[in-house]
């Protein structure tokens, strides 16, 4: 069983990483830049350094640095580990993300709810990233960690932050499907996240799927690719926050349809879904965005 406080407590000293225009485009070919139309310049500048203009980072790309050592896995913690499970992931961007840079990651424990015994804890997460040259605030990612064998501790059960809620009385204001390929997460994986479970069939099999799934991240990335084509005409800096809750795996080869409404200017609501089994994957986003001049 997890002690609340010495969880609280937990140390999580900052992380550093030095990341290239290599890795930019490494991370954007993952998401599958460039499988379209890969003369398109609207693309290439994700993927290609001489593009007019030069080079420039997708947004999203801020998940997957700084984020340090598996430390839950750590039997000090009291954490079920093997049970957990990544429930939501936000982001808020407060400067354009350079395409090479020197990054530090500052950890932070938000918070721990307790649903109860059986039923599992929830676990808030947030990690400021900073340029190190310069000291700027790039981008806040918060994430929220579903804990299905640790509840029962004693622990406060209400106040967690609800899901950001859909339309329901329209149909979406614009849709973008954006296929994936059948070794998309071997590419994917290649921006940090080893997991063989979206590699290796026997992992997969053992965790009760029929093949290797997607990474959630990496659809999360497919999804605000979708939000930047359709909102932000493909420029970087107008993406503010991208968040969502995820619903369920998708499998490399799938294509993954982004479903928006528009609420306010600057401000959408969005969805996704794997078109060729119609499974909602992606649930409850919320994107802000700076409106076209």
């Amino acid at each position: 069983m997890i002690d609340y406080d010495k969880l609280m407590r937990w140390p999580l000293p900052p992380v550093t990483q030095t990341y290239t225009e290599r890795d930019s485009i490494v991370y954007a070919l993952g998401l599958g830049v460039g499988r379209s139309n890969p003369v398109d310049a609207a693309q290439m500048k994700f993927v290609y350094e001489g593009a007019a203009g030069g080079l420039a980072a997708l947004p999203s790309m801020a998940v997957v640095l700084a984020t340090g050592p598996f430390w839950m896995q750590d039997p000090a913690t009291g954490i079920d580990w093997q049970r957990i499970l990544h429930g939501e992931q936000a982001l808020a961007l407060h400067k354009p993300l350079p395409p090479a840079a020197t990054v530090v990651g500052e950890h932070r424990i938000e918070a721990i709810y307790d649903k109860g015994a059986g039923k599992g804890a929830l676990m808030l997460l947030t990690r400021r990233l900073f340029d190190q040259a310069s000291g700027d605030l790039l981008a806040t990612v918060g994430s929220s960690v579903f804990m299905r064998g640790d509840g029962g501790f004693g622990g406060r059960s209400a106040g967690a932050p609800k899901p950001h809620p859909l339309p329901s009385d329209r149909a979406p204001d614009a849709t973008l499907d954006l296929s994936t390929r059948p070794e998309q997460a071997l590419l994917y994986r290649l921006s940090g996240d080893l997991n063989p479970l979206h590699v290796d069939p026997a992992v997969a099999q053992g965790a009760g799927f029929e093949r290797p799934i997607l990474h959630g991240l990496c659809s999360y990335g497919i999804a605000a690719r979708a939000v930047l084509e359709l909102l932000c005409g493909n420029q970087a800096e107008r993406l503010k926050r991208f968040d969502l809750r995820f619903a369920s795996p998708v499998f490399p080869g799938e294509t993954i349809r982004t479903e928006i409404w528009l609420e306010a200017p600057g401000r959408a609501a969005f969805r996704a879904r794997a078109v060729e089994r119609d499974q909602l994957i992606l649930n409850n986003g919320l994107a802000e965005f700076t409106p076209a001049a």
